[in-house]
């Protein structure tokens, strides 16, 4: 199996259902899969859930230094929110697929609200056998490439690059390039 796999796309597109299904599929033909996550996605605690309710509790949560430690048994490994993990997890992980003949799969988002890249997904996008986009919609239609934070229901453009939603302040919901320029416009000259 031995490769590393990037599933990326904006917010809402199923990322994590996606995850769950794959866990399912491999265990139901006798693989061995583990589920990890960073430690700093404390949305769920230590579970993965998704949108749609389906939810299942990690086997690793991945601390934001430091080394990724796997039963080395493992036939697939599966990371829910990768964008969180740093360079030298990304390349950690790719180092455990070749030597020890393990499928890694990594979901996550490929850019923040302001357009700029995690250093996890970066890493991937650079190193990946294979990346894959998960598609998902924008309001007006179109395909949603980019992720846009509201605060109190109003977008916002500036900030610190993590902040976990579930806080009643904080939302995020998945845009088209077009509306996402317009609204930063708007924001700009005070709309």
């Amino acid at each position: 199996m031995s490769k590393l796999i990037f599933r990326y796309s904006a917010m809402n597109s199923g990322k994590t259902t996606n995850l769950l299904q794959v866990a399912h599929n491999y265990e139901e033909r006798g693989f061995m899969v583990k589920i990890a996550k960073p430690e700093i996605d404390t949305k769920a605690d230590d579970r993965v859930s998704s949108r749609i309710g389906l939810e299942r509790k990690v086997d690793y949560l991945i601390p934001p230094q430091g080394e990724i430690s796997i039963d080395l048994r493992t036939n697939v490994l599966l990371i829910d929110e990768a964008q969180f993990l740093n360079k030298e997890q990304i390349d950690q992980l790719y180092e455990i697929s070749k030597l020890y003949n393990i499928l890694i799969i990594c979901y996550g988002l490929r850019t923040d609200f302001r357009m700029q890249g995690f250093p996890g997904a970066t890493r991937l996008l650079e190193i990946a056998d294979e990346i894959e986009e998960l598609k998902t919609i924008c309001s007006c239609g179109k395909k949603a490439t980019f992720n846009l934070r509201l605060i109190n229901g109003f977008p916002t453009f500036e900030g610190d690059q993590v902040s976990i939603d579930n806080q009643e302040e904080i939302k995020y919901d998945s845009i088209c390039g077009d509306c996402y320029l317009k609204l930063k416009q708007g924001a700009k000259n005070g709309l």
